[in-house]
């Protein structure tokens, strides 16, 4: 009987074989992504990342949040999992560069396109002022009121710390432009007290060429100046002093633009008396007023009738053809 020696195969696995099995199963991760990663290290500046790569990804600590922090373990726990985006490409040591701040950051424009599209009010408390208005925090992003758009007697520089109802004026994150109006906001608030054809007292607070500025429980109305009167008027300053105070009839609230327009016309007894004696109009104002509110109602319900009629008209010769 002749012994057959078969050779066995060399089942030998060396460190070069391991690492090429590594590679192949090995994730490729790019800037830009979004991963799941577990805590496993807190530094004083930042953590080690456990991301399923080869090697340990690092965030640091100006990166754990769109918020100021001081400390990583404000933000992070050891062997927690969460979500990280994946800032920048490996090093030369082939670590990653990580960050929550920037998933917060996309969110938060998320969030503050779906508040204005909603058309809310969000509050915000100031935390700085320059010459252009005042800075607030909306979602952890900054944003500017324009000085335009503070209505409050009180000095910028007082309004540090205070918070303020907003409305959104513009977002825009392409740009990082975040601009937001408290005037928006008390007017909204103010005109949902408000009435068109009511009459209200307020106080001249400036006097422009095309018209006069009252002051109506803290929101501003524009008074034109072809609303002042029936008579021809040159110039506001002709009629009024800043610091007055008027008695005006609310002729349009627009909510979406946050303007108030004003007349003193339409609460003359007699054209003229504006200019000539002011204090008869003041006197008969809501008489006037309850005139005007009954001709805009004659108006609208003549306007009602004549769509209705022009609708039943439109749809008598339709009926005319059904019975054919």
């Amino acid at each position: 009987m002749v012994n057959q020696k078969t050779d066995a195969p060399n089942v030998g696995f060396t460190h070069e074989d391991f690492a090429a099995l590594l590679d192949q199963y090995d994730y490729h991760f790019n800037p830009g992504d979004t991963v799941a990663g577990t805590v496993f290290s807190i530094e004083p500046r930042g953590a080690l990342i456990d991301i399923g790569a080869k090697t340990a990804a690092y965030i640091p600590i100006q990166e754990m949040s769109i918020n100021r922090i001081d400390n990583p373990e404000e933000v992070l726990n050891s062997n927690e999992t969460r979500e990280f985006f994946i800032l920048a490409d490996e090093n030369e040591d082939g670590q990653l560069t990580l960050s929550i701040r920037r998933i917060e950051y996309m969110r938060a424009w998320e969030r503050v396109r779906q508040l204005q599209t909603e058309d809310a009010t969000v509050r915000s408390a100031v935390f700085a002022t320059n010459r252009g208005g005042a800075l607030v925090r909306i979602e952890g992003l900054r944003g500017f009121i324009p000085g335009s758009h503070i209505s409050t007697r009180a000095a910028k520089e007082e309004l540090i710390g205070e918070e303020l109802p907003l409305k959104f004026l513009e977002v825009d994150e392409e740009r990082n432009r975040l601009v937001l109006s408290h005037r928006r906001a008390l007017v909204e608030r103010k005109m949902n007290r408000l009435e068109v054809g009511e009459v209200v007292i307020g106080a001249v607070r400036g006097i422009k060429p095309y018209g006069a500025f009252i002051d109506i429980g803290g929101v501003s109305g524009l008074l034109h100046i072809s609303e002042i009167s029936h008579d021809h008027i040159d110039t506001p300053h002709s009629v009024f002093n800043v610091n007055d105070e008027v008695k005006v009839m609310i002729i349009d609230l627009d909510a979406e633009r946050g303007r108030i327009s004003l007349s003193t016309k339409q609460l003359e007894p007699e054209p003229g008396d504006m200019v000539k004696n002011p204090q008869v109009v003041y006197d008969q104002a809501e008489a006037m007023a309850a005139k005007y509110r009954e001709q805009m109602a004659a108006a609208q319900q003549a306007a009602s009738e004549a769509a209705a009629a022009k609708e039943e008209a439109a749809a008598e010769p339709e009926e005319d053809d059904a019975e054919d």
